[in-house]
């Protein structure tokens, strides 16, 4: 995809998030669940490569290692996140010329240093130049399995399409102008959701190369809601969720709930009678949608249909959750921001049936 305004790291995508837990065989059988593949282990740490199509899951269970700390602190979480670009020597330091703080990973011999600097709640944003097939970071520091696929199909899932973080009240500034300032980043989406008792406001940031979006949540003034519950639960701010893409969402979720993953309920069905409404002659089969609780999004403008079908999990990894979506009609920016308030409204009602949240009689 061409660049959407100047790139000046030389931005390409994610390439890969790490997750880490202080509990062990917590995201092993999870990630299985999700339909990744155990494809290679690191040649001298106890980190593990699960891969999906082109989505790379590291597991880090080394001892005393940054990831081990962060979980220590934060419990089973992604614990860093890896952008590609095109030189990571310049692009590492452009980000510390322009004021990022470094972090020290350390190395054994013979492996690749990967430059990283401070993001989201401490952990490391890695900065990643060697990716292609034979001479990827991947190829050098782990050891693949015999007989397994280097890219599984599973269910289907093909890139990570967004992230979001969680970010305390009053914080959004500061991490929109870090991605700003860092990576040039532009802001191309604002919300201001209210439901019923509580509300949060969201910017959706995306990276020059229109492959890397981070959405950041941060809570309404009144306090709490879901944002306030997922940084007492976190400890601190972090990602909330990760987004992977399906070329056949209904066929990817079928497997996913035989997999045993834990979907959230459907909207009441006015939801999906009004979709002729909100979205005339969007052609998807609704009574289809309706019995596996997707959400549909986007613009019919013009005939042309352009559309987003989404579905969240139940949180997996203390509040940290996933979101499986497909993209149609060259649908690129659009998060489901027509579908944000019945989403939050549903959450809340969630947070309700937990007591994670008092209402009034």
């Amino acid at each position: 995809m061409a660049d959407l305004f100047e790139n000046p790291m030389g931005l390409q995508g994610f390439e890969f998030v790490e997750f880490a837990s202080p509990t062990p065989n917590v995201l092993e059988p999870l990630f299985e669940k999700l339909g990744f593949t155990l494809v290679a282990k690191h040649r001298s740490k106890d980190v593990l490569l699960y891969r999906q199509g082109d989505i790379n899951f590291i597991i880090n269970r080394e001892p005393k290692s940054h990831a081990a700390y962060f979980a220590a602190e934060h419990g089973p979480s992604a614990c860093g996140m890896a952008f590609r670009v095109k030189n990571s020597h310049h692009a590492y330091q452009k980000a510390l010329e322009l004021g990022a703080q470094p972090i020290d990973i350390p190395t054994g011999p013979m492996e690749l240093r990967l430059p990283a600097i401070k993001g989201i709640g401490g952990a490391p944003l890695y900065l990643i130049d060697r990716f292609n097939e034979g001479e990827s970071i991947y190829d050098i520091d782990f050891e693949f399995l015999p007989n397994v696929e280097r890219k599984p199909i599973g269910h289907g899932l093909k890139i990570i399409d967004h992230l979001t973080h969680n970010v305390y009240h009053g914080r959004m500034d500061f991490w929109a102008g870090f991605y700003e300032k860092l990576f040039n980043f532009k802001e191309i989406r604002y919300f201001d959701i209210k439901g019923e008792y509580t509300g949060l406001t969201s910017r959706a940031m995306t990276a020059p190369d229109g492959l890397i979006r981070i959405p950041l949540n941060e809570e309404s003034k009144q306090g709490g809601g879901q944002i306030e519950e997922f940084l007492m639960q976190f400890n601190g701010e972090g990602i909330q969720h990760i987004a992977l893409l399906s070329d056949n969402l209904l066929e990817t979720i079928d497997k996913l709930r035989a997999a045993g993953i834990p979907l959230m309920t459907r909207p009441n069905d006015i939801y999906y009678d009004m979709l002729k409404d909100r979205l005339p002659g969007h052609g998807e089969p609704v009574e289809e949608l309706k019995a596996r609780g997707l959400l549909l999004d986007g613009t019919t403008e013009g005939g042309h249909p352009r559309l987003l079908l989404q579905i969240f999990s139940e949180t997996l990894l203390g509040p940290v959750f996933f979101e499986f979506i497909q993209r149609k009609g060259d649908y690129r920016e659009g998060f489901g921001e027509g579908n944000f308030k019945a989403l939050f409204e549903s959450m809340e009602r969630d947070q309700i049936r937990r007591g994670a949240l008092a209402t009034e009689e």
